[in-house]
C-alpha cells in the first residue's frame, strides 16, 4: 500500500486520479488547516513557547524521510566543535515511553524512544529529549546544560518558536505532484521555502537558493561484533531499508560497487521481527541495512547468536566549506543575541 501511495504522489500513477474525488477535498481541508496554523504563528496568537536558548528546526514540507537526521547529527557535531552544548528534541515517532518528556540514555531502546532519537543519541552522545509536545522536550533539556536546541522535524509544530529553520528536500523526488496530503506529499506549500533560512537539497541537482548536500557512506559495520568491512569484501548481499526513501539506500550500495542479490524495502520506522529478517538473510551470504534500521535490530544480538553476517552502513551529511561557513555564521549571529556559548 505504501508503495502505491508513493507512485501516486511522485510518479503520477493513474490510480491517483481515480481516487481524486475523495482525496482532493481532504487535501484542500488539510491545506486550509495548515495555512491557518501558520497564520496564527505569524500573528503571535498560537501560544508558541519561546525557549531561553536558540532553537534550530530541521524539517521538511513533504511527508517521509528526506535526510533530516543526518543533518541534525552534522549540526550537533559542528556546534560541539564550536564550544556549544547542543541538545536534540524529537517527536519520537514509533516509540512509546511510559511518560513524557522522556530523556534518552544508554539503556533506552527504540520501543520507548523510536529509532531516530536513539540513533542520534548513539552517534552524538548529546542530550536527546522526546515528547509529542516539543516545548516540553526543550524544557527537559535545559537543566542538562544545553545552550542550543536542534529539533529533528517539527517545522509545522508551531507551538514552539524557532530562530533558524532548515528545510531538507529530496533532490531526486522533489515535491511530487505538489498537492497537500493525502492527495500528495505536501505538509505545506512550496512557497514556504521562501521563508526559511536554509533549503538543503539532498542529492540530485540543487536549484537556485538551495544548498547542495550529499550523504557520504563510511565502511560497513558488523551489527554484532563492530568489525568494519569495505564494500568489496561483502559477498552475495541482501539489502533491506525501512526508511522514507528505501531506493536511496539501494542506489548508494550500487554506487559503492555492491550488487545485492535481493532488495527489500520496508515502511519508514518499521518494527522488525527476527524471523522476517532471518529469512531475508538466508537469501544471500550477508544482510545489509541502514544505520537507522540497525538501532532497532541491536535488540536481537543477545537473543540470536547467528547474526554474524548482518551489517549496517553509516552515512554522514557533507556540505561544501562555503556553505558550512555560511550556516555556522548564521547560527553564531543568533547565539550572540542569547549570550556566549559555554566552554
Amino acid at each position: 500500500m505504501a508503495g502505491l501511495v508513493e507512485k501516486i504522489w511522485f510518479e503520477n500513477h493513474p490510480l491517483g486520479w481515480i481516487g481524486a474525488p475523495l482525496l482532493w477535498p481532504l487535501s484542500k481541508l488539510f491545506g486550509a488547516i495548515a495555512k491557518k496554523r501558520r497564520a496564527a504563528f505569524l500573528a503571535g496568537t498560537s501560544g508558541a513557547y519561546q525557549a531561553p536558548v536558540p532553537v534550530i528546526v530541521v524539517g521538511n514540507i513533504t511527508v517521509g524521510g528526506n535526510g533530516k537526521t543526518p543533518v541534525v547529527i552534522w549540526l550537533v557535531e559542528q556546534l560541539k566543535a564550536k564550544g556549544f552544548n547542543p541538545g536534540v528534541v524529537s517527536r519520537g515517532y514509533g516509540g512509546k515511553a511510559e511518560s513524557y518528556p522522556f530523556v534518552v540514555d544508554d539503556s533506552t531502546n527504540t520501543d520507548k524512544a523510536g529509532d531516530e532519537p536513539v540513533l542520534i543519541y548513539q552517534r552524538t552522545k548529546v542530550p536527546v529529549a522526546i515528547s509529542p509536545v516539543r516545548s516540553d522536550a526543550v524544557k527537559a533539556l535545559l537543566p542538562l546544560g544545553v545552550d542550543i536546541v536542534i529539533t529533528d522535524d517539527g517545522l509545522q509544530h508551531y507551538k514552539l518558536a524557532r530562530d533558524i529553520e532548515f528545510v531538507i528536500v529530496d533532490g531526486e523526488r522533489r515535491f511530487g505532484n505538489e498537492q497537500y496530503m493525502p492527495f500528495g506529499p505536501l505538509r505545506e506549500q512550496t512557497d514556504r521555502l521562501g521563508s526559511v533560512d536554509f533549503v538543503v537539497c539532498n542529492g540530485g541537482e540543487a536549484e537556485a537558493d538551495e544548498i547542495a548536500m550529499s550523504l557520504k557512506p563510511a565502511e560497513f559495520i558488523n551489527l554484532k561484533t563492530g568489525e568494519r568491512a569495505s564494500a568489496d569484501s561483502i559477498n552475495s548481499p541482501v539489502a533491506l531499508a525501512g526508511i522514507g526513501n528505501p531506493q536511496r539506500f539501494f542506489n548508494t550500495l550500487v554506487s559503492l560497487g555492491v550488487k545485492p542479490v535481493h532488495c527489500e524495502p520496508f515502511a519508514d520506522h518499521k518494527a522488525f521481527e527476527y524471523a522476517q529478517l532471518d529469512a531475508l538473510a538466508k537469501k544471500g551470504q550477508n544482510l545489509l541495512m541502514t544505520e537507522k534500521d540497525a538501532v532497532k535490530c541491536r535488540a536481537f544480538i543477545s537473543q540470536y547468536p547467528d547474526i554474524e553476517n548482518w551489517w549496517y552502513l553509516p552515512v554522514d551529511a557533507a556540505f561544501s566549506d562555503t556553505d558550512t561557513a555560511n550556516i555556522l555564521n548564521k547560527i553564531m549571529k543568533v547565539k550572540d543575541g542569547y549570550g556566549s556559548p559555554t566552554a
